[in-house]
């Protein structure tokens, strides 16, 4: 077992594309202080948000794929096949969920207004990104994959 957890720590792709989603996630604080004027820690652990800490994971990872397997690799093409199925989930599936969770947040606020007896349970709003911000989560994780190419 120790082996095994040593292996993986000297995994430099692993590594990297771990060290990439922090450094996104961690990006999302100063960002949303700057653009909304709020200084708020939960942006180190809820999805959602600028830049795309899921798209820079999946980015550096296929990054890392490539530069140490090689470019025409199946393993790349694997790395790559899964990044899309995730940038796609980020910016589709789980910004739609987020879009109809609003809605529904409106619809309690709304009955609430008349008096009605109900659970008032917020639903999570932000679970998905812009195209934008899967992008911009995209660029960071390549390039933190590049910056870190030597140590692979």
């Amino acid at each position: 077992m120790q082996e095994i957890s040593s292996n993986i720590l000297h995994n430099q792709v692993l590594v990297v594309a771990l060290v990439a989603c922090l450094i996104a996630q961690v990006l999302k604080v100063p960002i949303e202080l700057v653009r909304n004027r709020k200084f708020n820690l939960r942006y180190l652990v809820t999805a959602g948000g600028m830049p795309s800490s899921h798209s820079a994971f999946v980015g550096a990872l296929a990054s890392g794929v490539g530069q140490v397997v090689g470019w025409d690799s199946p393993e790349f093409a694997i790395a790559v096949i899964f990044a899309i199925i995730v940038m796609y989930d980020a910016a589709g599936v789980r910004q739609a969920a987020g879009k109809q969770a609003r809605i529904l947040n409106q619809i309690i606020d709304e009955f609430f207004t008349e008096d009605h007896q109900f659970n008032e349970a917020r639903l999570k709003e932000l679970l998905g990104h812009t195209p934008f911000q899967v992008i911009v989560g995209l660029g960071l994780g390549i390039a933190i994959s590049w910056l870190a190419g030597p140590a692979y």
